[in-house]
């Protein structure tokens, strides 16, 4: 079985798709990092927002990095394909 890359879900948390999202990769028992951006202040808040306009310039969420893939929104087949889950 391959290693599964690393993962991070950049989130808030508020939002729907980005509860989807996490529910998701709970749910195929994959460990990730995830950072809730609107519950994060100032210095952090800003260097995290950066973070995510370098990976999505729109800057929306959920923003989910997977080894080098960048996947934006809740979209269970490309998230499930860039873990090597069927």
């Amino acid at each position: 079985m391959a290693e599964t890359p690393d993962v991070k879900v950049y989130a808030l948390s508020t939002c729907v798709h980005c509860k989807n999202t996490k529910k998701l990769l709970d749910n195929c028992n994959v460990d990730y990092d995830s950072v809730e951006v609107d519950l994060l202040d100032g210095d952090q808040r800003q260097a995290v927002i950066e973070e995510v306009k370098a990976l999505n310039p729109r800057c929306s969420f959920p923003t989910i990095k997977i080894g080098e893939k960048v996947i934006v929104g809740y979209r269970e087949d490309e998230i499930k394909e860039a873990l090597g889950i069927s």
